[in-house]
């Protein structure tokens, strides 16, 4: 397999989860971990390539329910371009997007971390998740994941 089909499918991956994250709860969480992963081409190039993601989460969480699905399509489009671009510039980084893509691709799992405290006679929902505090837990019945 050569390279470039390497770079394009890692950017194409990366693009899939980059705006599926967009509008969770998890998005800081992602933006952070993409900024250290922009950094390997220098201070400079992470800003304006955090600037692009910015705008693209702008876009996505600022536009009308009907028509989230072509900004979604629209979107994966330009993000897989601009990732595949500086994939191509920086590959050693190509390694480090493609665990980012593998860590979301896994069952369920939430990118962020939930902590509660002090919240005697509340209620706490999680939803996509189980939940253990001491000697409770609560979790998806089983079959149902």
């Amino acid at each position: 397999m050569s390279d470039a089909l390497n770079v394009m499918q890692v950017a194409t991956g990366g693009a899939a989860v980059l705006v599926a994250e967009m509008a969770k709860s998890s998005w800081e969480t992602v933006r952070a971990a993409m900024a250290q992963l922009f950094r390997r081409g220098g201070e400079e190039t992470a800003e304006q390539e955090l600037r692009l993601l910015d705008t693209a989460h702008d876009r996505l969480v600022g536009s009308p329910d009907t028509e989230r699905a072509g900004i979604t399509q629209t979107l994966e489009q330009e993000l897989m371009i601009q990732l595949a671009a500086f994939l191509q510039k920086n590959p050693d980084a190509a390694a480090e997007l493609k665990s980012l893509v593998d860590r979301s691709d896994e069952a369920d799992e939430v990118w962020g971390r939930v902590s509660v405290h002090d919240n005697t006679g509340s209620q706490v929902v999680i939803a996509g998740g189980s939940a253990t505090a001491g000697d409770f837990s609560y979790g998806m019945p089983e079959g149902k994941k």
